[in-house]
């Protein structure tokens, strides 16, 4: 049959400074696609918002006995006969990592997915960074960049991606200090407990997790059939399948419980899990994340579902 899937990156053997190359070229166009889809989240919302110490101007409320007559504001209050309190924002940046794996897997794409699932990720991730940095929040790239409370933060990571390109696996977290949140966009392939090996640590050093796992829709539905050969993008080892469809069960068992005692261990650490299709708009996951972010509660899967 006809071939359903592909590595998409275009760079052969092992040569890591054409394939960092390679990936650094294709950092401005996920920019652009990021900043698109950031814009269409975040049109009229800021989910992050809330009262507290600041100079921003954010709400007015009605006056409740017990709080500062300083607090009020007369010149609203005039306008009729309620008494009404000036609130403003909040304004103590929040320090968040975002982290996209680039292992060989992840440059997988099939006839089914939008985008290879390295794309996806590093759209995830810019995009992340942008809505998050007009939030007012600290974005940081384990490695990559140092985090910044700035409005370009999305540009700026873009950049510093061009120079030093994301590595394949979870990320080096030594340089991490106090109470963060890590945004970590991979395919997660691995059986859970070895996800778990690396991240656990993570968690008990108080780090605030949510973890978005990008699939491309073949390797979820297999609608592989006839003799059909496979290969391991991590060592290039292949396999036969004489009758491919005779798999099928059994593999979407497997890849699903797979996905499943993921979602679930990383629940009881009291990180968030998303799983995301690259058939889906990106904007879902990115609602997903961007709610739980926000402490409101959002759906555990997004467009991920069989």
């Amino acid at each position: 049959m006809a071939s359903i899937g592909q590595i998409v990156s275009p760079t052969p053997g092992n040569d890591a400074l054409s394939r960092a190359r390679s990936r650094a070229a294709l950092v401005p166009d996920c920019l652009v696609e990021a900043k698109r889809i950031a814009n269409t989240v975040i049109a009229g919302w800021h989910g992050r918002r809330k009262r507290g110490i600041g100079e921003n101007f954010w709400q007015f409320r009605p006056y409740t006995e017990g709080e500062s007559l300083s607090r009020i504001d007369w010149r609203r209050s005039a306008r009729d006969d309620h008494t009404y309190i000036r609130d403003h924002e909040w304004e103590a940046a929040h320090t968040i990592w975002l982290w996209a794996d680039m292992s060989p897997s992840m440059m997988y794409r099939s006839t089914y997915g939008h985008a290879s699932k390295e794309g996806r990720a590093l759209v995830l991730m810019l995009a992340l960074a942008d809505i998050l940095a007009r939030s007012g929040e600290r974005i940081g790239c384990p490695g990559v960049m140092e985090p910044v409370s700035s409005r370009n933060a999305a540009e700026r990571l873009a950049a510093a991606l061009m120079h030093t390109p994301l590595e394949g696996g979870l990320p080096q977290t030594a340089m991490i200090r106090g109470w963060s949140d890590i945004v970590l966009i991979g395919d997660f392939l691995d059986d859970a407990d070895t996800v778990m090996g690396r991240i656990g640590p993570l968690a008990r050093r108080g780090l605030r997790g949510h973890v978005v796992e990008v699939a491309d829709p073949a390797e979820e539905i297999f609608p592989y059939s006839g003799r059909t050969e496979f290969t391991d993008p991590e060592n290039g080892s292949k396999l036969v399948a004489g009758r491919a469809e005779n798999l099928r069960e059994d593999y979407r068992r497997a890849y699903l419980a797979r996905r499943e005692n993921l979602g679930q261990s990383l629940r009881r650490l009291g990180w968030t899990f998303v799983s995301h299709r690259t058939d889906r708009l990106a904007s879902e996951a990115l609602v997903a994340v961007h709610m739980y972010l926000s402490g409101m509660p959002a759906k555990a899967a997004i467009g991920g579902q069989p």
